[in-house]
Protein backbone atom coordinates (compact mmCIF):
# COMPACT_ATOMS: atom_id res chain seq x y z
CA UNK A 1 0.00 0.00 0.00
CA UNK A 2 1.47 3.83 -0.81
CA UNK A 3 1.69 6.61 1.00
CA UNK A 4 -1.47 8.20 -0.79
CA UNK A 5 -3.23 5.09 -0.61
CA UNK A 6 -2.92 4.90 3.59
CA UNK A 7 -4.68 8.49 3.91
CA UNK A 8 -7.55 7.33 1.89
CA UNK A 9 -10.77 7.54 4.71
CA UNK A 10 -8.54 9.05 7.18
CA UNK A 11 -8.07 12.71 8.11
CA UNK A 12 -4.42 13.94 7.01
CA UNK A 13 -2.29 14.64 9.83
CA UNK A 14 -0.56 18.54 9.20
CA UNK A 15 2.67 18.82 11.28
CA UNK A 16 3.39 22.24 11.93
CA UNK A 17 6.54 23.06 13.29
CA UNK A 18 7.25 26.57 15.42
CA UNK A 19 10.21 27.80 16.34
CA UNK A 20 10.24 31.45 17.52
CA UNK A 21 7.28 34.12 18.33
CA UNK A 22 7.90 35.25 14.75
CA UNK A 23 6.82 31.60 13.59
CA UNK A 24 3.75 31.55 15.34
CA UNK A 25 2.32 34.89 14.38
CA UNK A 26 2.40 33.83 10.64
CA UNK A 27 1.14 30.53 11.16
CA UNK A 28 -1.86 30.67 13.31
CA UNK A 29 -4.65 31.50 10.79
CA UNK A 30 -2.53 28.41 8.39
CA UNK A 31 -3.13 26.20 12.31
CA UNK A 32 -6.45 27.40 12.48
CA UNK A 33 -7.73 26.66 8.87
CA UNK A 34 -6.31 23.45 9.32
CA UNK A 35 -8.11 22.62 13.08
CA UNK A 36 -11.50 23.66 10.87
CA UNK A 37 -10.62 21.46 7.60
CA UNK A 38 -12.70 18.33 7.85
CA UNK A 39 -10.31 16.14 5.96
CA UNK A 40 -7.17 17.42 8.02
CA UNK A 41 -5.91 16.78 11.95
CA UNK A 42 -3.56 18.89 13.15
CA UNK A 43 -0.36 18.32 15.20
CA UNK A 44 1.76 20.75 16.62
CA UNK A 45 5.47 20.98 17.62
CA UNK A 46 6.96 23.84 19.40
CA UNK A 47 11.03 24.40 19.49
CA UNK A 48 13.99 27.01 19.33
CA UNK A 49 13.07 30.08 21.73
CA UNK A 50 9.57 29.05 21.60
CA UNK A 51 10.09 26.94 24.50
CA UNK A 52 12.58 28.71 26.42
CA UNK A 53 11.39 30.67 29.60
CA UNK A 54 13.62 33.69 28.65
CA UNK A 55 12.03 33.84 25.52
CA UNK A 56 8.69 34.75 27.38
CA UNK A 57 7.88 30.79 26.39
CA UNK A 58 5.66 31.27 23.79
CA UNK A 59 4.58 27.63 23.98
CA UNK A 60 1.83 28.99 26.26
CA UNK A 61 0.52 31.54 23.54
CA UNK A 62 0.07 28.57 21.50
CA UNK A 63 -1.39 26.35 24.17
CA UNK A 64 -4.14 29.31 25.52
CA UNK A 65 -4.87 30.04 21.82
CA UNK A 66 -6.63 26.46 22.39
CA UNK A 67 -3.83 24.42 20.34
CA UNK A 68 -2.83 21.29 21.70
CA UNK A 69 0.53 20.91 21.56
CA UNK A 70 2.02 17.44 20.26
CA UNK A 71 5.82 17.33 20.83
CA UNK A 72 8.55 19.92 21.96
CA UNK A 73 12.30 20.36 20.81
CA UNK A 74 14.92 21.60 23.27
CA UNK A 75 17.68 22.22 20.87
CA UNK A 76 19.18 25.42 21.37
CA UNK A 77 22.55 25.42 23.21
CA UNK A 78 23.75 28.24 24.81
CA UNK A 79 26.50 30.89 23.95
CA UNK A 80 25.15 33.05 21.41
CA UNK A 81 27.92 32.24 18.69
CA UNK A 82 28.30 30.80 15.07
CA UNK A 83 29.44 27.41 17.04
CA UNK A 84 26.41 27.65 19.32
CA UNK A 85 24.32 27.91 17.16
CA UNK A 86 25.60 25.13 14.53
CA UNK A 87 25.78 22.72 17.71
CA UNK A 88 22.24 23.45 17.84
CA UNK A 89 21.15 23.21 14.46
CA UNK A 90 22.57 19.18 14.85
CA UNK A 91 20.82 18.53 17.90
CA UNK A 92 17.56 20.01 16.23
CA UNK A 93 18.07 17.30 13.60
CA UNK A 94 18.15 14.20 16.52
CA UNK A 95 15.11 15.91 18.10
CA UNK A 96 12.91 16.63 15.66
CA UNK A 97 13.35 13.08 14.16
CA UNK A 98 12.48 11.90 17.32
CA UNK A 99 9.18 13.93 17.16
CA UNK A 100 8.54 12.69 14.04
CA UNK A 101 8.88 9.11 14.75
CA UNK A 102 6.59 9.39 17.91
CA UNK A 103 3.79 11.53 16.05
CA UNK A 104 4.15 9.69 12.23
CA UNK A 105 2.92 12.53 10.47
CA UNK A 106 1.53 12.49 6.70
CA UNK A 107 2.88 15.71 6.06
CA UNK A 108 5.22 18.18 7.64
CA UNK A 109 4.58 22.32 6.93
CA UNK A 110 7.31 24.56 7.69
CA UNK A 111 7.67 28.72 7.22
CA UNK A 112 10.52 30.73 6.76
CA UNK A 113 14.19 30.68 6.70
CA UNK A 114 15.62 30.01 10.59
CA UNK A 115 17.99 27.53 11.22
CA UNK A 116 15.52 25.42 13.29
CA UNK A 117 13.60 25.21 10.48
CA UNK A 118 16.45 23.79 8.11
CA UNK A 119 16.90 21.22 11.17
CA UNK A 120 13.46 20.42 11.01
CA UNK A 121 13.08 20.12 7.14
CA UNK A 122 16.41 17.96 6.71
CA UNK A 123 14.72 15.30 9.57
CA UNK A 124 11.75 14.96 7.71
CA UNK A 125 12.99 14.60 4.36
CA UNK A 126 15.58 12.16 5.73
CA UNK A 127 12.66 9.68 7.43
CA UNK A 128 10.77 9.93 3.47
CA UNK A 129 8.29 12.54 5.22
CA UNK A 130 6.83 14.75 2.28
CA UNK A 131 7.44 18.62 3.41
CA UNK A 132 5.52 21.48 2.65
CA UNK A 133 7.34 25.09 2.66
CA UNK A 134 5.59 28.58 3.14
CA UNK A 135 7.86 31.86 2.33
CA UNK A 136 10.12 30.12 -0.31
CA UNK A 137 12.15 32.19 -2.92
CA UNK A 138 12.86 35.87 -0.83
CA UNK A 139 16.10 37.17 -1.07
CA UNK A 140 17.41 38.70 2.17
CA UNK A 141 20.86 39.61 3.88
CA UNK A 142 22.60 36.95 6.24
CA UNK A 143 23.22 33.00 6.68
CA UNK A 144 19.22 33.26 6.26
CA UNK A 145 19.12 33.19 3.37
CA UNK A 146 20.82 30.28 2.28
CA UNK A 147 18.67 28.11 4.73
CA UNK A 148 15.31 29.48 2.86
CA UNK A 149 16.88 28.15 -0.07
CA UNK A 150 17.82 24.61 1.44
CA UNK A 151 14.62 24.31 2.48
CA UNK A 152 13.37 24.96 -1.02
CA UNK A 153 15.47 22.26 -2.60
CA UNK A 154 14.26 19.77 0.29
CA UNK A 155 10.80 20.74 0.01
CA UNK A 156 7.92 18.88 -2.31
CA UNK A 157 5.28 21.44 -2.18
CA UNK A 158 5.55 25.19 -1.90
CA UNK A 159 3.28 27.99 -1.02
CA UNK A 160 5.03 31.42 -1.61
CA UNK A 161 4.23 34.99 -0.68
CA UNK A 162 5.03 36.70 -3.76
CA UNK A 163 4.69 36.39 -7.26
CA UNK A 164 8.57 36.99 -7.67
CA UNK A 165 8.95 34.54 -5.14
CA UNK A 166 7.30 31.87 -6.67
CA UNK A 167 9.37 32.70 -9.90
CA UNK A 168 12.93 32.22 -8.12
CA UNK A 169 11.01 28.79 -6.89
CA UNK A 170 10.13 27.34 -10.70
CA UNK A 171 14.11 28.88 -11.16
CA UNK A 172 15.52 27.04 -9.15
CA UNK A 173 13.93 23.95 -10.89
CA UNK A 174 10.98 23.51 -8.97
CA UNK A 175 7.72 22.28 -11.05
CA UNK A 176 5.43 25.07 -11.37
CA UNK A 177 2.70 22.19 -10.28
CA UNK A 178 4.15 22.08 -6.96
CA UNK A 179 4.53 26.21 -6.29
CA UNK A 180 1.37 27.94 -5.37
CA UNK A 181 1.08 31.44 -4.66
CA UNK A 182 -1.13 32.50 -1.98
CA UNK A 183 0.43 35.09 0.08
CA UNK A 184 1.60 35.75 3.44
CA UNK A 185 -0.90 33.95 5.94
CA UNK A 186 0.36 37.02 8.17
CA UNK A 187 -1.96 39.01 6.34
CA UNK A 188 -4.77 36.96 7.28
CA UNK A 189 -4.14 37.46 11.17
CA UNK A 190 -3.59 41.52 10.45
CA UNK A 191 -6.31 42.14 8.37
CA UNK A 192 -8.88 40.21 10.63
CA UNK A 193 -8.05 42.72 13.86
CA UNK A 194 -10.58 45.11 14.84
CA UNK A 195 -9.52 49.07 14.69
CA UNK A 196 -9.77 49.16 18.49
CA UNK A 197 -7.14 51.38 20.64
CA UNK A 198 -4.43 49.87 21.94
CA UNK A 199 -5.06 48.29 25.24
CA UNK A 200 -4.03 50.62 28.28
CA UNK A 201 -1.78 47.90 30.16
CA UNK A 202 0.09 46.61 26.72
CA UNK A 203 3.00 48.56 28.25
CA UNK A 204 3.17 46.60 31.78
CA UNK A 205 5.24 43.80 30.49
CA UNK A 206 8.50 44.86 29.89
CA UNK A 207 11.00 47.67 32.23
CA UNK A 208 11.79 51.21 31.80
CA UNK A 209 10.00 54.42 30.94
CA UNK A 210 6.57 54.53 30.79
CA UNK A 211 4.73 54.72 27.28
CA UNK A 212 1.23 56.17 27.09
CA UNK A 213 -0.12 53.71 24.80
CA UNK A 214 -2.52 56.88 23.05
CA UNK A 215 0.17 59.05 22.17
CA UNK A 216 3.05 58.58 19.03
CA UNK A 217 5.71 55.89 19.61
CA UNK A 218 8.20 54.27 17.54
CA UNK A 219 8.71 50.49 18.03
CA UNK A 220 12.10 49.31 17.30
CA UNK A 221 13.13 45.55 16.71
CA UNK A 222 17.34 45.26 15.50
CA UNK A 223 18.30 41.04 15.28
CA UNK A 224 21.92 40.07 14.85
CA UNK A 225 23.63 39.56 11.33
CA UNK A 226 25.19 36.34 11.60
CA UNK A 227 27.40 36.89 8.81
CA UNK A 228 28.36 40.18 10.57
CA UNK A 229 29.06 38.61 14.02
CA UNK A 230 30.89 41.07 15.92
CA UNK A 231 29.71 44.11 14.56
CA UNK A 232 26.56 43.60 16.61
CA UNK A 233 27.39 46.24 19.60
CA UNK A 234 29.06 49.43 17.00
CA UNK A 235 25.53 48.82 15.17
CA UNK A 236 23.32 48.78 18.27
CA UNK A 237 24.97 51.54 19.79
CA UNK A 238 24.31 53.64 16.62
CA UNK A 239 21.02 52.80 16.53
CA UNK A 240 20.61 53.82 20.48
CA UNK A 241 22.69 57.06 19.30
CA UNK A 242 20.07 57.87 17.13
CA UNK A 243 17.33 57.28 19.29
CA UNK A 244 18.51 59.13 22.10
CA UNK A 245 19.05 62.28 19.87
CA UNK A 246 15.02 61.97 19.02
CA UNK A 247 14.18 61.24 22.40
CA UNK A 248 10.48 60.20 21.73
CA UNK A 249 8.87 57.76 23.16
CA UNK A 250 10.28 54.22 22.34
CA UNK A 251 9.92 50.47 22.55
CA UNK A 252 12.52 48.32 21.97
CA UNK A 253 11.61 44.32 21.87
CA UNK A 254 14.65 42.06 22.61
CA UNK A 255 16.73 40.17 19.63
CA UNK A 256 16.03 36.25 18.57
CA UNK A 257 18.34 34.02 19.81
CA UNK A 258 20.77 33.89 16.54
CA UNK A 259 24.26 34.24 17.39
CA UNK A 260 25.38 37.70 18.48
CA UNK A 261 22.16 38.30 20.21
CA UNK A 262 24.13 38.25 23.45
CA UNK A 263 26.08 41.08 22.28
CA UNK A 264 23.08 43.26 21.43
CA UNK A 265 21.45 42.37 24.45
CA UNK A 266 24.36 43.44 26.62
CA UNK A 267 24.71 46.83 24.63
CA UNK A 268 20.54 47.06 25.69
CA UNK A 269 21.44 46.71 29.42
CA UNK A 270 24.25 49.25 29.50
CA UNK A 271 22.22 52.20 27.32
CA UNK A 272 19.57 51.34 30.07
CA UNK A 273 21.76 50.99 33.44
CA UNK A 274 23.86 53.93 32.47
CA UNK A 275 21.33 56.16 30.71
CA UNK A 276 17.80 55.63 32.39
CA UNK A 277 16.56 57.26 29.43
CA UNK A 278 12.74 58.91 30.51
CA UNK A 279 11.83 57.53 26.59
CA UNK A 280 12.73 53.99 26.02
CA UNK A 281 11.29 51.14 27.44
CA UNK A 282 12.40 47.30 26.50
CA UNK A 283 10.21 44.59 26.37
CA UNK A 284 11.39 40.71 26.23
CA UNK A 285 8.17 38.92 24.17
CA UNK A 286 4.51 40.15 23.03
CA UNK A 287 1.94 37.65 22.26
CA UNK A 288 1.27 38.07 18.32
CA UNK A 289 -1.84 39.91 19.04
CA UNK A 290 -0.50 42.74 21.00
CA UNK A 291 2.51 42.72 18.60
CA UNK A 292 0.57 43.62 15.41
CA UNK A 293 -1.48 46.00 17.75
CA UNK A 294 1.81 47.67 18.16
CA UNK A 295 3.13 47.44 14.70
CA UNK A 296 0.10 49.32 13.51
CA UNK A 297 -0.63 51.48 15.98
CA UNK A 298 3.24 52.72 16.14
CA UNK A 299 4.52 55.97 14.65
CA UNK A 300 7.60 54.42 12.90
CA UNK A 301 8.98 50.88 12.82
CA UNK A 302 12.78 50.86 13.09
CA UNK A 303 15.25 47.90 12.82
CA UNK A 304 15.68 44.88 10.95
CA UNK A 305 12.92 42.83 11.53
CA UNK A 306 11.21 40.43 8.90
CA UNK A 307 7.82 41.74 9.94
CA UNK A 308 8.32 45.42 9.74
CA UNK A 309 8.91 44.52 5.34
CA UNK A 310 5.63 42.07 5.12
CA UNK A 311 3.46 42.91 8.17
CA UNK A 312 3.85 46.36 7.50
CA UNK A 313 2.20 46.25 4.20
CA UNK A 314 -0.54 45.59 5.38
CA UNK A 315 -1.41 48.32 7.76
CA UNK A 316 0.73 50.88 5.93
CA UNK A 317 3.05 51.81 9.00
CA UNK A 318 5.60 53.62 8.21
CA UNK A 319 9.50 51.75 8.43
CA UNK A 320 12.64 52.50 8.47
CA UNK A 321 15.02 49.56 8.17
CA UNK A 322 18.51 49.49 8.93
CA UNK A 323 21.43 47.60 7.63
CA UNK A 324 21.50 44.51 5.05
CA UNK A 325 19.14 41.71 6.99
CA UNK A 326 16.21 42.63 4.71
CA UNK A 327 19.16 43.11 1.77
CA UNK A 328 16.82 42.39 -1.76
CA UNK A 329 13.11 41.56 -0.05
CA UNK A 330 10.67 43.00 -1.61
CA UNK A 331 9.48 45.97 0.18
CA UNK A 332 6.57 48.35 0.40
CA UNK A 333 6.56 51.69 -0.81
CA UNK A 334 6.06 51.77 3.17
CA UNK A 335 9.35 51.35 3.63
CA UNK A 336 13.20 52.85 3.21
CA UNK A 337 16.46 51.48 4.19
CA UNK A 338 19.47 52.79 5.37
CA UNK A 339 22.92 52.03 6.70
CA UNK A 340 23.85 51.31 10.39
CA UNK A 341 25.16 54.84 11.00
CA UNK A 342 23.83 57.33 13.41
CA UNK A 343 22.59 60.29 11.47
CA UNK A 344 21.73 58.21 8.23
CA UNK A 345 18.93 56.62 11.25
CA UNK A 346 18.01 59.91 12.63
CA UNK A 347 17.30 61.45 9.21
CA UNK A 348 15.13 58.73 8.01
CA UNK A 349 13.43 58.23 11.39
CA UNK A 350 12.19 62.07 10.39
CA UNK A 351 11.35 61.62 7.35
CA UNK A 352 8.33 58.79 8.02
CA UNK A 353 7.38 60.67 11.03
CA UNK A 354 6.85 63.87 9.29
CA UNK A 355 5.35 61.18 5.95
CA UNK A 356 2.73 59.39 8.79
CA UNK A 357 0.54 56.53 7.39
CA UNK A 358 1.05 54.82 4.46
CA UNK A 359 -1.64 53.54 2.07
CA UNK A 360 -1.69 49.63 2.48
CA UNK A 361 -1.08 47.20 -0.43
CA UNK A 362 -1.36 43.45 -1.14
CA UNK A 363 2.15 42.95 -1.96
CA UNK A 364 2.17 40.08 0.28
CA UNK A 365 -1.56 39.11 -0.02
CA UNK A 366 -5.19 38.97 0.62
CA UNK A 367 -5.57 37.97 4.22
CA UNK A 368 -6.94 34.82 2.58
CA UNK A 369 -3.64 32.72 2.90
CA UNK A 370 -4.51 30.21 5.46
CA UNK A 371 -7.49 28.84 4.07
CA UNK A 372 -5.98 28.69 0.60
CA UNK A 373 -3.13 26.63 2.05
CA UNK A 374 -5.23 23.99 4.35
CA UNK A 375 -7.58 22.80 1.45
CA UNK A 376 -4.55 22.68 -0.93
CA UNK A 377 -2.86 20.31 1.66
CA UNK A 378 -5.68 18.42 2.30
CA UNK A 379 -5.86 17.55 -1.96
CA UNK A 380 -2.05 16.85 -2.49
CA UNK A 381 -0.91 13.85 -3.48
CA UNK A 382 1.65 12.77 -1.58
CA UNK A 383 5.35 11.57 -2.59
CA UNK A 384 8.56 11.08 -1.37
CA UNK A 385 11.50 11.00 -4.05
CA UNK A 386 11.66 14.68 -5.65
CA UNK A 387 13.55 15.42 -9.33
CA UNK A 388 14.74 18.48 -10.94
CA UNK A 389 11.95 19.69 -13.01
CA UNK A 390 14.84 20.73 -15.70
CA UNK A 391 14.81 17.87 -17.20
CA UNK A 392 11.31 18.51 -18.24
CA UNK A 393 11.21 21.91 -19.30
CA UNK A 394 11.54 22.22 -23.30
CA UNK A 395 14.54 23.65 -23.79
CA UNK A 396 16.58 21.01 -21.91
CA UNK A 397 15.20 18.10 -23.93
Amino acid sequence: MNMADAMVGARRKILVVLVDRANYGRMKPVMMAINQHPKLELQVVCAGSMVLERFGNTMREVEDDGFKIAGKVFMELEGSIPLSMTKSLGFGIIEFSTEYAKLEPDIVLLIGDRYEALAAALAAVYMNLPLAHIQGGEVTGSIDESARHAITKLAHWHFPATERSAHFIHQMGESTERIFMVGCPVGDYILALSEQPLPGDIFQAGSGACIDPDNPFYLIIYHPVTTEFGDERRQVREILSALAALARPTVFLWPNIDAGADHISKELRIFRENRRPNWLRFITNLPPEQYQRMLKRCQVAVGNSSSFVRDSTFTGTPVVLVGDRQAGRETGHNAVTVPVERQAIIDAIKMQDEHRRYVTDRLYGDGLAGEKIAEILSQLKPFVQKHLDYINRPEMV
